[in-house]
Protein backbone atom coordinates (compact mmCIF):
# COMPACT_ATOMS: atom_id res chain seq x y z
CA UNK A 1 0.00 0.00 0.00
CA UNK A 2 1.48 3.35 -1.05
CA UNK A 3 0.41 5.26 2.06
CA UNK A 4 2.07 7.40 4.74
CA UNK A 5 2.44 4.68 7.39
CA UNK A 6 4.70 4.29 10.40
CA UNK A 7 4.90 0.50 9.89
CA UNK A 8 2.75 -2.56 9.20
CA UNK A 9 2.29 -4.87 12.21
CA UNK A 10 -0.35 -7.43 11.13
CA UNK A 11 0.99 -10.99 11.38
CA UNK A 12 -1.53 -13.78 10.71
CA UNK A 13 0.76 -16.33 12.34
CA UNK A 14 0.46 -14.48 15.69
CA UNK A 15 -3.28 -15.36 15.85
CA UNK A 16 -4.26 -12.07 17.47
CA UNK A 17 -8.03 -11.62 17.62
CA UNK A 18 -8.20 -7.90 18.48
CA UNK A 19 -6.18 -4.79 19.23
CA UNK A 20 -6.84 -3.56 22.79
CA UNK A 21 -6.41 0.18 23.38
CA UNK A 22 -5.03 1.20 26.76
CA UNK A 23 -5.68 4.46 28.59
CA UNK A 24 -3.03 7.13 28.58
CA UNK A 25 -1.15 5.58 25.65
CA UNK A 26 -0.13 7.06 22.32
CA UNK A 27 -2.48 6.06 19.51
CA UNK A 28 -0.62 4.91 16.40
CA UNK A 29 -1.77 4.36 12.86
CA UNK A 30 -0.27 0.85 12.97
CA UNK A 31 -2.64 -0.24 15.76
CA UNK A 32 -5.79 0.93 13.97
CA UNK A 33 -4.61 -0.59 10.69
CA UNK A 34 -3.84 -3.90 12.39
CA UNK A 35 -7.35 -4.05 13.88
CA UNK A 36 -8.84 -3.53 10.43
CA UNK A 37 -6.52 -6.19 9.00
CA UNK A 38 -7.47 -8.69 11.74
CA UNK A 39 -11.20 -8.25 11.10
CA UNK A 40 -10.75 -8.42 7.33
CA UNK A 41 -8.66 -11.58 7.65
CA UNK A 42 -11.26 -13.22 9.87
CA UNK A 43 -14.18 -12.30 7.59
CA UNK A 44 -12.44 -13.49 4.43
CA UNK A 45 -11.24 -16.70 6.06
CA UNK A 46 -14.78 -17.54 7.16
CA UNK A 47 -16.13 -16.77 3.68
CA UNK A 48 -13.46 -18.89 1.99
CA UNK A 49 -14.03 -21.80 4.39
CA UNK A 50 -17.77 -21.76 3.73
CA UNK A 51 -17.77 -20.96 0.00
CA UNK A 52 -14.53 -22.50 -1.17
CA UNK A 53 -11.89 -20.99 -3.42
CA UNK A 54 -14.49 -19.17 -5.50
CA UNK A 55 -18.26 -19.03 -5.95
CA UNK A 56 -21.31 -16.80 -6.22
CA UNK A 57 -24.75 -16.82 -4.56
CA UNK A 58 -27.11 -19.02 -6.54
CA UNK A 59 -29.74 -16.26 -6.70
CA UNK A 60 -27.35 -13.55 -7.93
CA UNK A 61 -24.05 -14.96 -9.26
CA UNK A 62 -21.95 -12.27 -10.85
CA UNK A 63 -19.59 -12.25 -13.81
CA UNK A 64 -21.66 -14.18 -16.30
CA UNK A 65 -19.81 -14.01 -19.63
CA UNK A 66 -21.14 -13.61 -23.18
CA UNK A 67 -18.70 -13.48 -26.10
CA UNK A 68 -19.39 -11.25 -29.09
CA UNK A 69 -17.28 -11.51 -32.21
CA UNK A 70 -15.88 -8.47 -33.96
CA UNK A 71 -17.99 -8.05 -37.05
CA UNK A 72 -17.96 -5.13 -37.64
CA UNK A 73 -16.77 -4.13 -34.15
CA UNK A 74 -13.75 -5.44 -32.32
CA UNK A 75 -14.22 -8.60 -30.23
CA UNK A 76 -15.59 -8.03 -26.75
CA UNK A 77 -17.09 -9.73 -23.72
CA UNK A 78 -20.27 -8.85 -21.88
CA UNK A 79 -19.74 -9.07 -18.10
CA UNK A 80 -23.07 -9.35 -16.31
CA UNK A 81 -23.66 -7.94 -12.84
CA UNK A 82 -23.87 -9.73 -9.53
CA UNK A 83 -21.55 -10.84 -6.75
CA UNK A 84 -18.74 -13.38 -6.75
CA UNK A 85 -16.25 -14.38 -4.05
CA UNK A 86 -12.62 -15.24 -4.75
CA UNK A 87 -10.66 -16.56 -1.74
CA UNK A 88 -13.27 -14.87 0.44
CA UNK A 89 -12.90 -11.48 -1.29
CA UNK A 90 -16.16 -9.93 -2.45
CA UNK A 91 -16.17 -8.84 -6.11
CA UNK A 92 -19.24 -6.91 -7.26
CA UNK A 93 -19.86 -6.56 -11.00
CA UNK A 94 -23.06 -4.55 -10.60
CA UNK A 95 -22.94 -1.53 -12.88
CA UNK A 96 -23.92 1.66 -11.01
CA UNK A 97 -27.04 3.45 -12.21
CA UNK A 98 -26.29 6.89 -13.59
CA UNK A 99 -27.91 9.77 -11.74
CA UNK A 100 -30.63 11.94 -13.23
CA UNK A 101 -29.75 15.64 -13.50
CA UNK A 102 -32.19 18.42 -12.81
CA UNK A 103 -33.81 19.38 -16.16
CA UNK A 104 -33.38 22.79 -17.71
CA UNK A 105 -36.17 25.33 -17.30
CA UNK A 106 -37.55 24.83 -20.77
CA UNK A 107 -36.94 21.05 -20.83
CA UNK A 108 -40.56 20.37 -19.88
CA UNK A 109 -41.83 22.46 -22.78
CA UNK A 110 -39.49 20.66 -25.15
CA UNK A 111 -40.69 17.30 -23.86
CA UNK A 112 -44.32 18.32 -24.37
CA UNK A 113 -43.53 19.23 -27.95
CA UNK A 114 -41.84 15.87 -28.48
CA UNK A 115 -38.49 17.49 -29.13
CA UNK A 116 -36.69 15.89 -26.21
CA UNK A 117 -35.02 12.57 -26.91
CA UNK A 118 -35.58 9.70 -24.52
CA UNK A 119 -32.54 8.98 -22.34
CA UNK A 120 -30.41 6.02 -23.35
CA UNK A 121 -31.18 2.91 -21.29
CA UNK A 122 -28.45 1.89 -18.88
CA UNK A 123 -26.66 -1.30 -19.90
CA UNK A 124 -27.04 -4.13 -17.34
CA UNK A 125 -23.48 -5.26 -17.97
CA UNK A 126 -19.89 -4.13 -18.39
CA UNK A 127 -17.90 -4.93 -21.50
CA UNK A 128 -14.36 -6.19 -21.73
CA UNK A 129 -13.30 -2.72 -22.86
CA UNK A 130 -15.08 -0.55 -20.28
CA UNK A 131 -14.80 -2.74 -17.15
CA UNK A 132 -13.98 -0.36 -14.27
CA UNK A 133 -10.53 -1.70 -13.30
CA UNK A 134 -9.44 -3.26 -16.59
CA UNK A 135 -8.49 -0.13 -18.55
CA UNK A 136 -7.98 -2.13 -21.75
CA UNK A 137 -7.00 -0.17 -24.86
CA UNK A 138 -8.33 -1.22 -28.28
CA UNK A 139 -5.29 0.36 -29.93
CA UNK A 140 -2.92 -2.01 -28.14
CA UNK A 141 -2.76 -5.42 -29.84
CA UNK A 142 -1.73 -7.08 -26.57
CA UNK A 143 -5.02 -6.03 -24.97
CA UNK A 144 -7.26 -7.64 -27.58
CA UNK A 145 -9.01 -10.94 -27.05
CA UNK A 146 -7.42 -14.06 -28.59
CA UNK A 147 -8.53 -15.09 -32.06
CA UNK A 148 -7.69 -18.76 -31.51
CA UNK A 149 -10.46 -20.84 -29.94
CA UNK A 150 -10.92 -22.02 -27.32
CA UNK A 151 -9.61 -19.65 -24.64
CA UNK A 152 -10.40 -19.19 -20.97
CA UNK A 153 -11.86 -16.04 -19.41
CA UNK A 154 -10.80 -15.60 -15.79
CA UNK A 155 -11.04 -13.15 -12.90
CA UNK A 156 -7.87 -11.51 -11.56
CA UNK A 157 -8.34 -9.99 -8.09
CA UNK A 158 -5.93 -7.93 -5.97
CA UNK A 159 -5.85 -4.82 -3.80
CA UNK A 160 -4.15 -1.46 -3.91
CA UNK A 161 -4.17 1.79 -1.96
CA UNK A 162 -6.01 4.92 -3.08
CA UNK A 163 -5.23 8.36 -1.64
CA UNK A 164 -6.75 11.79 -2.13
CA UNK A 165 -4.31 12.41 -4.99
CA UNK A 166 -6.19 9.80 -7.04
CA UNK A 167 -9.66 10.29 -5.52
CA UNK A 168 -10.13 13.95 -4.52
CA UNK A 169 -13.45 13.08 -2.84
CA UNK A 170 -11.41 11.58 0.04
CA UNK A 171 -10.07 15.00 1.01
CA UNK A 172 -11.94 17.02 3.62
CA UNK A 173 -11.99 20.46 2.02
CA UNK A 174 -12.90 22.09 5.35
CA UNK A 175 -9.32 21.45 6.48
CA UNK A 176 -8.02 23.75 3.76
CA UNK A 177 -5.61 23.15 0.90
CA UNK A 178 -2.56 23.75 3.10
CA UNK A 179 -3.35 20.74 5.28
CA UNK A 180 -2.36 17.20 4.23
CA UNK A 181 -4.96 14.60 3.38
CA UNK A 182 -6.30 12.27 6.05
CA UNK A 183 -6.86 8.52 5.69
CA UNK A 184 -6.28 6.47 2.54
CA UNK A 185 -8.44 3.62 1.26
CA UNK A 186 -7.83 0.01 0.25
CA UNK A 187 -9.51 -0.90 -3.03
CA UNK A 188 -10.39 -4.34 -4.39
CA UNK A 189 -9.37 -4.48 -8.06
CA UNK A 190 -11.08 -7.05 -10.27
CA UNK A 191 -10.16 -7.58 -13.89
CA UNK A 192 -11.73 -9.97 -16.42
CA UNK A 193 -8.88 -11.21 -18.62
CA UNK A 194 -8.30 -13.89 -21.30
CA UNK A 195 -5.95 -16.86 -20.96
CA UNK A 196 -4.75 -19.05 -23.82
CA UNK A 197 -6.09 -22.60 -23.70
CA UNK A 198 -2.56 -23.95 -24.10
CA UNK A 199 -1.47 -22.25 -20.86
CA UNK A 200 -3.56 -24.81 -18.96
CA UNK A 201 -1.67 -27.72 -20.48
CA UNK A 202 -4.79 -29.01 -22.25
CA UNK A 203 -4.82 -30.31 -25.80
CA UNK A 204 -7.32 -31.84 -28.20
CA UNK A 205 -11.04 -31.93 -27.54
CA UNK A 206 -12.44 -29.70 -24.83
CA UNK A 207 -12.82 -31.70 -21.60
CA UNK A 208 -15.75 -31.37 -19.16
CA UNK A 209 -15.96 -28.11 -17.15
CA UNK A 210 -14.72 -29.83 -13.99
CA UNK A 211 -11.49 -30.82 -15.76
CA UNK A 212 -11.01 -27.30 -17.11
CA UNK A 213 -11.48 -25.90 -13.58
CA UNK A 214 -8.94 -28.37 -12.20
CA UNK A 215 -6.40 -27.39 -14.86
CA UNK A 216 -7.02 -23.70 -14.19
CA UNK A 217 -6.59 -24.14 -10.43
CA UNK A 218 -3.25 -25.84 -11.04
CA UNK A 219 -2.17 -22.88 -13.19
CA UNK A 220 -3.47 -20.38 -10.62
CA UNK A 221 -1.55 -21.97 -7.74
CA UNK A 222 1.70 -21.55 -9.66
CA UNK A 223 0.92 -17.96 -10.62
CA UNK A 224 -0.21 -16.85 -7.16
CA UNK A 225 2.87 -18.02 -5.29
CA UNK A 226 5.63 -15.36 -5.36
CA UNK A 227 8.95 -16.57 -6.66
CA UNK A 228 11.25 -14.03 -5.02
CA UNK A 229 12.51 -13.38 -1.50
CA UNK A 230 14.36 -10.52 0.15
CA UNK A 231 16.12 -9.81 3.44
CA UNK A 232 17.06 -6.47 5.03
CA UNK A 233 19.53 -5.33 7.63
CA UNK A 234 21.34 -2.24 8.90
CA UNK A 235 25.11 -2.04 8.82
CA UNK A 236 27.27 0.82 10.07
CA UNK A 237 28.72 2.41 6.90
CA UNK A 238 32.47 2.85 6.52
CA UNK A 239 32.06 6.62 6.41
CA UNK A 240 30.08 6.75 9.68
CA UNK A 241 33.01 8.31 11.57
CA UNK A 242 32.90 11.23 9.18
CA UNK A 243 29.23 11.97 9.85
CA UNK A 244 28.28 14.84 12.16
CA UNK A 245 27.10 13.82 15.63
CA UNK A 246 23.40 13.59 14.76
CA UNK A 247 22.99 9.94 15.78
CA UNK A 248 24.68 7.59 18.23
CA UNK A 249 28.23 6.70 17.18
CA UNK A 250 27.45 2.97 17.32
CA UNK A 251 24.13 3.17 15.45
CA UNK A 252 23.94 0.95 12.38
CA UNK A 253 21.04 2.93 10.93
CA UNK A 254 22.46 6.44 10.43
CA UNK A 255 19.31 8.28 9.35
CA UNK A 256 18.19 11.28 11.42
CA UNK A 257 14.49 10.26 11.41
CA UNK A 258 12.30 7.17 11.67
CA UNK A 259 11.42 5.90 8.20
CA UNK A 260 9.43 3.15 6.49
CA UNK A 261 11.47 2.07 3.48
CA UNK A 262 9.66 0.50 0.57
CA UNK A 263 11.53 -1.70 -1.90
CA UNK A 264 9.32 -2.33 -4.95
CA UNK A 265 9.88 -4.29 -8.13
CA UNK A 266 9.60 -2.01 -11.16
CA UNK A 267 10.28 -4.06 -14.29
CA UNK A 268 9.43 -7.74 -14.09
CA UNK A 269 11.74 -10.54 -15.15
CA UNK A 270 14.91 -12.09 -13.79
CA UNK A 271 18.21 -10.78 -12.48
CA UNK A 272 21.44 -11.01 -14.42
CA UNK A 273 23.34 -14.28 -14.60
CA UNK A 274 26.83 -15.31 -15.70
CA UNK A 275 27.93 -11.71 -16.04
CA UNK A 276 24.96 -10.79 -18.25
CA UNK A 277 22.61 -8.08 -16.96
CA UNK A 278 19.01 -9.05 -16.40
CA UNK A 279 15.89 -7.03 -17.08
CA UNK A 280 14.43 -7.05 -13.54
CA UNK A 281 14.72 -3.73 -11.70
CA UNK A 282 13.62 -2.19 -8.41
CA UNK A 283 13.04 1.23 -6.91
CA UNK A 284 12.88 2.38 -3.31
CA UNK A 285 11.37 5.10 -1.17
CA UNK A 286 12.06 6.12 2.41
CA UNK A 287 8.42 7.27 2.75
CA UNK A 288 6.74 4.02 1.58
CA UNK A 289 6.11 5.62 -1.82
CA UNK A 290 3.58 8.03 -0.32
CA UNK A 291 5.09 11.32 -1.59
CA UNK A 292 2.90 12.30 -4.55
CA UNK A 293 2.09 15.50 -6.45
CA UNK A 294 -1.23 15.87 -8.33
CA UNK A 295 -0.77 16.94 -11.95
CA UNK A 296 -2.78 19.80 -13.42
CA UNK A 297 -1.37 19.82 -16.95
CA UNK A 298 1.25 18.24 -19.20
CA UNK A 299 3.12 20.29 -21.80
CA UNK A 300 5.91 18.33 -23.40
CA UNK A 301 8.57 17.75 -20.75
CA UNK A 302 7.02 20.38 -18.45
CA UNK A 303 4.54 19.23 -15.81
CA UNK A 304 2.19 21.67 -14.05
CA UNK A 305 1.55 20.50 -10.46
CA UNK A 306 -1.18 21.38 -7.99
CA UNK A 307 1.46 21.64 -5.25
CA UNK A 308 5.21 21.24 -4.87
CA UNK A 309 4.98 19.60 -1.44
CA UNK A 310 4.28 20.40 2.19
CA UNK A 311 7.88 20.98 3.37
CA UNK A 312 11.53 20.42 2.48
CA UNK A 313 11.25 16.72 3.35
CA UNK A 314 8.25 16.05 1.11
CA UNK A 315 9.02 18.24 -1.90
CA UNK A 316 10.79 17.77 -5.23
CA UNK A 317 14.39 18.59 -6.05
CA UNK A 318 16.51 18.49 -9.18
CA UNK A 319 17.78 14.94 -9.67
CA UNK A 320 14.78 13.21 -8.08
CA UNK A 321 13.30 10.25 -9.94
CA UNK A 322 9.54 10.38 -10.41
CA UNK A 323 6.87 8.14 -11.91
CA UNK A 324 3.86 9.54 -13.74
CA UNK A 325 0.85 7.58 -12.48
CA UNK A 326 -2.90 7.65 -13.07
CA UNK A 327 -5.73 5.24 -12.26
CA UNK A 328 -5.27 3.22 -15.46
CA UNK A 329 -1.49 2.95 -15.07
CA UNK A 330 -1.80 1.85 -11.43
CA UNK A 331 -4.43 -0.77 -12.32
CA UNK A 332 -2.51 -2.20 -15.28
CA UNK A 333 0.70 -2.68 -13.22
CA UNK A 334 2.86 -1.38 -16.00
CA UNK A 335 6.53 -0.44 -15.76
CA UNK A 336 7.26 2.59 -17.92
CA UNK A 337 10.66 4.29 -17.55
CA UNK A 338 11.06 6.50 -14.50
CA UNK A 339 11.75 10.16 -15.24
CA UNK A 340 14.23 12.57 -13.66
CA UNK A 341 13.56 16.13 -12.52
CA UNK A 342 15.83 18.49 -14.46
CA UNK A 343 14.47 21.93 -13.54
CA UNK A 344 12.08 23.53 -11.03
CA UNK A 345 9.83 26.53 -11.59
CA UNK A 346 8.74 27.23 -8.02
CA UNK A 347 6.51 30.30 -8.67
CA UNK A 348 4.72 28.46 -11.50
CA UNK A 349 4.54 25.11 -9.64
CA UNK A 350 6.15 23.41 -12.64
CA UNK A 351 8.91 20.83 -13.10
CA UNK A 352 10.81 19.92 -16.25
CA UNK A 353 11.57 16.25 -16.77
CA UNK A 354 14.42 14.67 -18.71
CA UNK A 355 11.96 13.19 -21.24
CA UNK A 356 8.35 13.55 -22.30
CA UNK A 357 6.04 11.13 -20.42
CA UNK A 358 4.48 8.20 -22.26
CA UNK A 359 1.45 9.15 -24.35
CA UNK A 360 -0.74 6.54 -22.64
CA UNK A 361 -0.37 8.00 -19.13
CA UNK A 362 -1.48 11.26 -17.58
CA UNK A 363 -3.39 12.65 -20.59
CA UNK A 364 -6.91 12.18 -19.21
CA UNK A 365 -7.86 14.44 -16.27
CA UNK A 366 -10.66 12.10 -15.15
CA UNK A 367 -7.99 9.51 -14.30
CA UNK A 368 -6.40 11.95 -11.80
CA UNK A 369 -2.71 11.82 -12.82
CA UNK A 370 0.04 12.52 -10.30
CA UNK A 371 3.81 12.23 -9.89
CA UNK A 372 5.17 9.75 -7.35
CA UNK A 373 8.65 10.45 -5.98
CA UNK A 374 11.20 7.68 -5.54
CA UNK A 375 14.31 8.33 -3.47
CA UNK A 376 17.12 6.51 -5.27
CA UNK A 377 19.42 8.74 -7.31
CA UNK A 378 21.87 6.17 -8.59
CA UNK A 379 22.59 2.47 -8.43
CA UNK A 380 24.13 1.25 -5.13
CA UNK A 381 27.88 1.55 -4.83
CA UNK A 382 29.68 -1.77 -4.55
CA UNK A 383 33.46 -2.06 -4.31
CA UNK A 384 33.75 1.60 -5.29
CA UNK A 385 31.72 1.16 -8.49
CA UNK A 386 28.20 2.00 -9.54
CA UNK A 387 26.20 0.36 -12.31
CA UNK A 388 23.97 2.26 -14.70
CA UNK A 389 20.26 2.51 -14.06
CA UNK A 390 17.82 0.77 -16.37
CA UNK A 391 14.87 2.94 -17.27
CA UNK A 392 15.53 5.07 -14.20
CA UNK A 393 15.35 2.03 -11.85
CA UNK A 394 18.05 -0.10 -10.23
CA UNK A 395 19.06 -3.44 -11.70
CA UNK A 396 18.53 -6.35 -9.33
CA UNK A 397 21.72 -8.12 -8.25
CA UNK A 398 21.18 -11.37 -6.39
CA UNK A 399 23.25 -13.01 -3.68
CA UNK A 400 24.84 -9.82 -2.37
CA UNK A 401 23.93 -7.02 0.03
CA UNK A 402 22.91 -3.83 -1.78
CA UNK A 403 23.14 -0.56 0.19
CA UNK A 404 20.22 1.88 -0.05
CA UNK A 405 21.19 4.74 2.27
CA UNK A 406 22.19 5.48 5.89
CA UNK A 407 23.25 1.89 6.57
CA UNK A 408 20.06 0.21 5.25
CA UNK A 409 20.86 -2.77 3.01
CA UNK A 410 18.78 -5.35 1.14
CA UNK A 411 19.57 -8.82 -0.18
CA UNK A 412 17.78 -10.57 -3.07
CA UNK A 413 17.84 -14.37 -2.99
CA UNK A 414 19.36 -16.09 -6.00
CA UNK A 415 17.08 -17.59 -8.65
CA UNK A 416 14.18 -15.20 -8.16
CA UNK A 417 11.52 -14.31 -10.70
CA UNK A 418 10.17 -10.83 -10.13
CA UNK A 419 6.74 -9.30 -10.80
CA UNK A 420 5.94 -5.61 -11.20
CA UNK A 421 4.41 -4.22 -8.02
CA UNK A 422 5.76 -6.82 -5.59
CA UNK A 423 7.17 -4.99 -2.58
CA UNK A 424 8.68 -5.22 0.89
CA UNK A 425 8.67 -2.63 3.70
CA UNK A 426 11.50 -2.05 6.17
CA UNK A 427 10.97 0.07 9.30
CA UNK A 428 14.12 1.97 10.36
CA UNK A 429 14.24 3.42 13.90
CA UNK A 430 16.61 5.95 15.43
CA UNK A 431 15.91 4.70 18.99
CA UNK A 432 17.55 1.34 18.24
CA UNK A 433 19.87 2.49 15.49
CA UNK A 434 18.68 -0.39 13.32
CA UNK A 435 15.87 -1.78 11.19
CA UNK A 436 12.94 -3.98 12.22
CA UNK A 437 13.35 -7.25 10.35
CA UNK A 438 12.90 -10.87 11.55
CA UNK A 439 16.08 -12.80 12.37
CA UNK A 440 16.99 -16.29 13.55
CA UNK A 441 18.61 -17.20 16.86
CA UNK A 442 22.00 -16.18 15.49
CA UNK A 443 20.57 -12.76 14.52
CA UNK A 444 20.84 -13.51 10.82
CA UNK A 445 18.15 -11.76 8.71
CA UNK A 446 15.47 -14.09 7.36
CA UNK A 447 14.41 -14.17 3.72
CA UNK A 448 10.79 -13.13 3.25
CA UNK A 449 8.34 -13.28 0.37
CA UNK A 450 6.86 -9.94 -0.76
CA UNK A 451 4.31 -8.29 1.54
CA UNK A 452 2.21 -7.74 -1.60
CA UNK A 453 0.79 -7.79 -4.19
CA UNK A 454 -1.33 -10.84 -3.28
CA UNK A 455 -3.06 -12.12 -6.41
CA UNK A 456 -6.22 -14.24 -6.56
CA UNK A 457 -7.69 -16.02 -9.59
CA UNK A 458 -10.99 -17.67 -10.54
CA UNK A 459 -12.17 -19.20 -13.87
CA UNK A 460 -15.32 -17.71 -15.39
CA UNK A 461 -15.89 -19.21 -18.84
CA UNK A 462 -14.41 -21.19 -21.71
CA UNK A 463 -14.98 -19.44 -25.03
CA UNK A 464 -15.33 -21.82 -27.98
CA UNK A 465 -16.76 -19.31 -30.44
CA UNK A 466 -19.50 -16.73 -30.90
CA UNK A 467 -22.23 -16.68 -28.26
CA UNK A 468 -22.56 -18.09 -24.79
CA UNK A 469 -19.39 -19.89 -23.66
CA UNK A 470 -19.08 -22.82 -21.28
CA UNK A 471 -19.75 -21.51 -17.77
CA UNK A 472 -16.96 -22.34 -15.31
CA UNK A 473 -18.40 -20.50 -12.31
CA UNK A 474 -19.57 -22.19 -9.13
CA UNK A 475 -22.57 -21.23 -6.99
CA UNK A 476 -23.70 -21.79 -3.43
CA UNK A 477 -27.20 -21.67 -1.89
CA UNK A 478 -28.13 -19.29 0.90
CA UNK A 479 -28.40 -20.81 4.38
CA UNK A 480 -31.88 -19.44 5.20
CA UNK A 481 -34.06 -21.13 2.61
CA UNK A 482 -36.82 -22.92 4.62
CA UNK A 483 -39.70 -20.78 5.89
CA UNK A 484 -41.06 -21.16 9.41
CA UNK A 485 -44.42 -23.00 9.36
CA UNK A 486 -47.39 -21.08 10.76
CA UNK A 487 -49.15 -22.99 13.62
CA UNK A 488 -52.87 -23.86 13.21
CA UNK A 489 -55.61 -23.36 15.84
CA UNK A 490 -55.32 -26.89 17.29
CA UNK A 491 -51.56 -26.50 17.79
CA UNK A 492 -52.01 -23.12 19.47
CA UNK A 493 -54.69 -24.60 21.83
CA UNK A 494 -52.41 -27.50 22.74
CA UNK A 495 -49.57 -25.08 23.53
CA UNK A 496 -51.91 -23.00 25.73
CA UNK A 497 -53.09 -26.07 27.65
CA UNK A 498 -49.51 -27.21 28.18
CA UNK A 499 -48.59 -23.81 29.61
CA UNK A 500 -51.63 -23.87 31.99
CA UNK A 501 -50.68 -27.32 33.29
CA UNK A 502 -47.10 -26.13 33.80
CA UNK A 503 -48.29 -23.09 35.78
CA UNK A 504 -50.62 -25.32 37.93
CA UNK A 505 -47.75 -27.69 38.72
CA UNK A 506 -45.50 -24.80 39.75
CA UNK A 507 -48.25 -23.37 42.01
CA UNK A 508 -48.80 -26.74 43.71
CA UNK A 509 -45.12 -27.17 44.41
CA UNK A 510 -44.94 -23.73 45.97
CA UNK A 511 -47.87 -24.35 48.47
CA UNK A 512 -47.07 -24.90 52.26
CA UNK A 513 -46.31 -28.54 52.95
CA UNK A 514 -45.97 -29.25 49.29
CA UNK A 515 -43.32 -31.70 48.38
CA UNK A 516 -43.66 -33.89 51.60
CA UNK A 517 -44.72 -37.50 51.19
CA UNK A 518 -47.79 -38.97 53.08
CA UNK A 519 -45.54 -41.13 55.31
CA UNK A 520 -43.55 -38.09 56.34
CA UNK A 521 -46.71 -36.15 57.20
CA UNK A 522 -48.11 -39.03 59.41
CA UNK A 523 -44.79 -39.37 61.24
CA UNK A 524 -44.73 -35.69 62.03
CA UNK A 525 -48.33 -35.85 63.36
CA UNK A 526 -47.53 -38.84 65.71
CA UNK A 527 -44.50 -37.02 67.07
CA UNK A 528 -46.62 -33.97 67.81
CA UNK A 529 -49.19 -36.05 69.81
CA UNK A 530 -46.41 -37.67 71.89
CA UNK A 531 -45.07 -34.28 72.85
CA UNK A 532 -48.51 -33.22 73.91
Amino acid sequence: MHADLSRSTFRPEAHYSAVIAQQGRVQLDADANEQAAIQLHQARTIAADLIGQHGGPVDNPGFGIFYRGGTPDIDTLYIYGGRYYVDGILCDATRPVAGTPVPDEDAADAADEGAADAPEAEKPFWTYWDQPDGHRDQERPGDRLPTDYPFVVYLNVWERAVTAAEDPALREVALGSAMPDTAARSKVVWQVLPLAYSALGLEGDVPPPADVRAAFESWARKEAVPKSRLAARSERPDHADEDPCLVRPDARYRGPENQLYRVEIHEKGEAGKDGKPGNATFKWSRENGSVVFPVDELDGTWVQLATLGQDDKLDLNVGDHVELVDTAYASRLEALPLLRVEELDLPGRRVRLNAEPDQHVGRRPELNPYLRRWDHHEAPKRKGRTSALRGGAIRIEEGTWLPLEDGVEVYFEKGGKYRTGDHWTVAARTATGGVEWPTDAARRPLLRHPAGIVRHYAPLALVKGEGSPVDLRLSFPTLARQSIAVADAAALAAEEQAREEEYAAEAASAAPGAGRSQTTAEAEATAAEGDA
